[in-house]
């Protein structure tokens, strides 16, 4: 996607924002948004024809490629089988990046999108980071067994309050190595319960972990994705790492906001409202 074509898919979007009810962005928020999408893989989404005059087609190329950077998640604990499949039929229609579920729907999801381009997210260590650090491991093991070709992995938010370093890098460390080449390992930092401080060393501890992600929050500690957590961590982490802004994104302006920040993966429950808001048709 040349410069020329990033300039009218902006234009375009600016022009649909008004009849959408949206709120005006500058030019420079959503090329930033464009930018981090493309950089996540969108460009695979391709061009559309200009056939259809009521739609813009710029508009439905970005929503969609942005469902390729959405993890669609249903992590509560009432999640029931049919609550999964659901998730499962959605994901594949939507083209979204993953689905995240608890480990014990790691096999059905598996089974469920075995034939559709949407990857198996599972969880380590969920939501409070304070298992043993072999626990966690065979959790990963286990998830990956399973058919998980990501893990999204929960610190020990307390050892790292601590100041005990090296048991929270040894840890991240254990589960990134075995993990291997067979699944993408995200750290849940868990923003909200951290000072600055420890974010930047969290976030330097997953990075020299070999970690693949460094992921804002559970949902489940009172406090979600926020523009200063996840510009904070793509600082820190710089291009080594992806960022993945979660918790408490309900609107496409909210994961525009995150991506223009940063993130590149969201997670969100919320995730058909957030590409449907963004003009998507299938």
């Amino acid at each position: 996607m040349n410069a020329e074509q990033q300039a009218e898919i902006v234009a375009r979007l600016r022009a649909r924002l008004p009849a959408a009810g949206i709120p005006e962005y500058p030019d420079r928020y959503l090329l930033k948004a464009l930018h981090h999408m493309v950089d996540a893989g969108a460009g695979r989404a391709g061009t559309q024809s200009d056939a259809a005059p009521e739609r813009s087609p710029a508009a439905g190329n970005l929503a969609q490629s942005l469902a390729r950077v959405i993890d669609h998640t249903a992590l509560k604990p009432d999640v029931t089988e049919k609550d999964v499949r659901k998730l499962c039929a959605e994901a594949e229609h939507y083209c979204f990046a993953s689905v995240c579920v608890n480990p014990c729907y790691v096999e059905l999801a598996a089974k469920a999108l075995s034939t559709a381009d949407v990857a198996v997210c599972s969880v380590v260590g969920f939501p409070l980071g304070a298992s043993r650090a072999e626990t966690k491991v065979a959790e990963a093991a286990a998830a990956i067994a399973d058919g998980a070709a990501e893990l999204d992995m929960v610190l020990n938010v307390g050892r790292l309050k601590s100041g005990q370093y090296g048991v929270v890098a040894r840890e991240m460390a254990a589960v990134v190595n075995e993990a291997g080449s067979r699944a993408l390992v995200k750290v849940i930092l868990e923003c909200a319960l951290l000072t600055d401080q420890e974010k930047v060393m969290a976030c330097r501890l997953a990075r020299d972990a070999g970690a693949d992600f460094v992921k804002t929050s559970t949902g489940f500690s009172g406090g979600g994705a926020t523009v200063h957590d996840v510009a904070l961590m793509r600082e820190v982490v710089g291009d080594a790492l992806g960022v993945k802004a979660a918790g408490g994104l309900k609107t496409h302006e909210d994961a525009l906001a995150m991506l223009a920040h940063g993130a590149t993966r969201i997670g969100a429950s919320a995730s058909v409202a957030i590409v449907e808001g963004c003009g998507y048709e299938a």
